[in-house]
């Protein structure tokens, strides 16, 4: 851990921060404020910091697999231990598997790291978030079974029965037939149901998300090859698809300039280019919002007892 600022130096909390996006957008921080870097890996947390350090920043390593949620648990007490004013949470760590794993809980791998993780640790720091601060969640447009791409590709679409029945691995009928895609689908719908909901929720922060365009450097989070083949290769280079190719550099851009928004915006889905968008027709249902929510909490506060 490197030597922390004054109290008064911004924070900014970057999730997943040792590759890809992540990894852009915290070393683009370098400079900004303090950069809390949460992560899994301790050596590549190191070697992120020190890149950091490097360039004249500050920043400290919390390590956290937001899979296990007592770890998320720990990681967000250590978070405000720290005692510095947080400007911004950044929660853009996200795994797509190509086959379904289990958490030490038991729980369904893809749907507890992007979206019981990220919520859990969201919830436990925003008591203890200024007013004013930006939360920013990374999303995904394959979520909406309109979405070009994803419906060229057979995609369905977020398939969300429940909380409990997504925790367990169970996914509404009639979905993707590429492994892990439902999974990954569904736990970004219900990312962007949750910043949404919250935004009302909570007025006095900015809740937002970003859509960062598809990046076919990025390994999509442990994506089977041959879905990394068809966005990197294939689908992103074939008008009227290549509009959404992106790359780390470029994301990074859009999501920092919303992690420093100061204007208060709130609510807000954010495309690759940093305009606003819309989601599925689902998500954008206040009803199917606030039951995401709920059902979240529900879940969360019984795998704690």
């Amino acid at each position: 851990m490197s030597n922390i600022s004054a109290p008064d130096r911004k924070a900014y909390i970057v999730t997943g921060p040792t590759s890809g996006i992540g990894r852009t957008t915290a070393l683009d921080m370098a400079g900004l404020g303090t950069v809390i870097l949460v992560g899994r890996d301790p050596d590549k947390l190191a070697k992120v910091q020190a890149a950091i350090e490097r360039r004249g920043g500050q920043a400290t390593s919390v390590v956290c697999d937001l899979s296990d949620l007592a770890s998320v648990r720990r990681a967000a007490a250590e978070i405000v231990a720290l005692g510095l004013p947080i400007a911004g949470l950044l929660n853009n760590a996200g795994i797509m598997l190509s086959r379904a794993a289990r958490t030490t809980q038991n729980l369904d791998m893809t749907f507890a790291t992007n979206h019981l993780g990220s919520f859990a640790l969201t919830e436990a720091l925003v008591p203890h978030l200024p007013d004013g601060a930006n939360v920013v969640f990374v999303v995904s447009a394959i979520e909406d079974p309109e979405r070009r791409p994803a419906k060229v590709l057979g995609m369905r679409g977020g398939r969300y029965i429940s909380a409990a029945a997504s925790a367990r691995g169970e996914w509404k009928p009639g979905g993707c037939k590429l492994p892990g895609i439902d999974a990954y689908a569904t736990s970004k719908q219900c990312n962007l149901a949750s910043v949404l909901a919250l935004a009302r929720e909570t007025p006095r922060l900015n809740f937002n998300a970003v859509e960062p365009g598809i990046n076919p450097t990025t390994g999509l989070g442990g994506a089977n090859a041959f879905v990394r083949f068809l966005f990197g290769q294939v689908i992103t280079r074939l008008p009227p698809f290549s509009r959404y190719r992106s790359t780390p550099q470029r994301a990074a851009r859009v999501i920092a300039k919303v992690l420093l928004n100061s204007a208060g915006e709130t609510g807000i889905y954010y495309d690759e280019k940093g305009e606003p968008m819309r989601g599925s027709k689902l998500v954008h249902d206040p009803a199917f919002q606030e039951r995401v929510v709920a059902e979240t909490r529900a879940l969360l506060s019984s795998l704690q007892n």
